[in-house]
């Protein structure tokens, strides 16, 4: 068993996952359903289509057939087998065009991050071929309550969502970091980005060394990265800061190396992007050695 696997395996072990209720849900065309902040959703569409808006928030993306993840701001719609793990760390509203049918299930997860933190939303393109028996189950939740469906239910919900998280965490360790754009202009920034951090980049900076104008460069980067140069700024001291506090540097050490005003607006920033404090982040991690440079 690989590294990687034996931590997902104490990860998913560690996991308390109970589900509080499931409801089966219909939406006409153009009808709403929110996901609450606060409360874990697992969200299952049995048929028709259902588009979520993460803003500028972060979430994952996993595509079951080619097992490729990738980082998610914006719009996303999740079609007939799709799944939506939702860690209730924001208010999301989903909005269906043509109509849906769909299972709702709010769950209670008390998490220990023996693998990582989960993004605070995670997209599932086609988990019915990713998992078949989980995705299965999800399809049948919600139905009339019969005796014993109280129990059975705790377990199917377990069995769904860990195997939500399961397709994110394996298609995620494949995940390629840094980015790369086919633009060797726009590679040029981001590789700078990448060597320091902690630097406070500009816009005007940053196209300096891709060799464009400022209003150019910006709308080229966003386009290439799916992120504006701000936003991969954040995302580049945040996997740098993950690897800093698996070192063992504490929270305070970490801010200063990575250019942050404060150790709470470092806080702030990293929570933003993993959905847990780095505090958090530092004690699930053992020692691991680090390269500096």
């Amino acid at each position: 068993m690989t590294s990687h696997a034996a931590a997902l395996d104490r990860a998913l072990a560690s996991l308390e996952i109970r589900a509080d209720h499931a409801r089966r849900s219909t939406l006409e065309a153009g009808e709403r359903l929110t996901v609450p902040p606060g409360e874990a959703t697992l969200l299952f569409v049995r048929a028709g289509e259902i588009t979520g808006d993460i803003g500028e928030n972060l979430g994952c993306s996993i595509d079951a057939g080619s097992g490729e993840a990738a980082t998610l701001r914006g719009r996303r719609t999740l079609l007939a087998g799709d799944a939506l793990v939702s860690l209730g760390c924001q208010h999301l509203v989903l909005t269906s065009q043509s109509g849906a049918e769909v299972t709702v299930i709010s769950v209670r997860v008390a998490r220990t991050l023996h693998s990582g933190a989960l993004p605070g939303v995670v997209f599932v393109n086609d988990f019915t071929r990713a998992e078949p028996a989980a995705a299965a189950l999800a399809a049948h939740l919600g139905q009339s309550p019969r005796p014993g469906d109280t129990t059975i239910c705790h377990i199917m919900v377990r069995t769904v969502v860990l195997a939500a998280i399961r397709a994110w965490a394996f298609a995620d360790a494949n995940a390629a970091w840094p980015p790369r754009s086919e633009d060797p202009f726009l590679d040029r920034a981001a590789a700078a980005i990448v060597a320091d951090p902690g630097h406070t980049w500009t816009t005007d900076e940053l196209a300096g060394l891709a060799a464009m104008s400022r209003s150019v460069f910006a709308e080229r980067f966003r386009e290439a990265f799916g992120r504006s140069p701000g936003g991969y700024v954040t995302d580049a001291r945040v996997h740098r800061a993950k690897e800093l506090l698996e070192a063992g540097e504490s929270v305070s050490e970490v801010s200063r190396t990575l250019g942050y005003a404060s150790d709470e607006g470092f806080r702030r920033a990293f929570r933003r992007v993993t959905g847990v404090a780095p505090s958090r982040w530092r004690a699930s991690a053992g020692p691991v050695p680090i390269a500096h440079g």
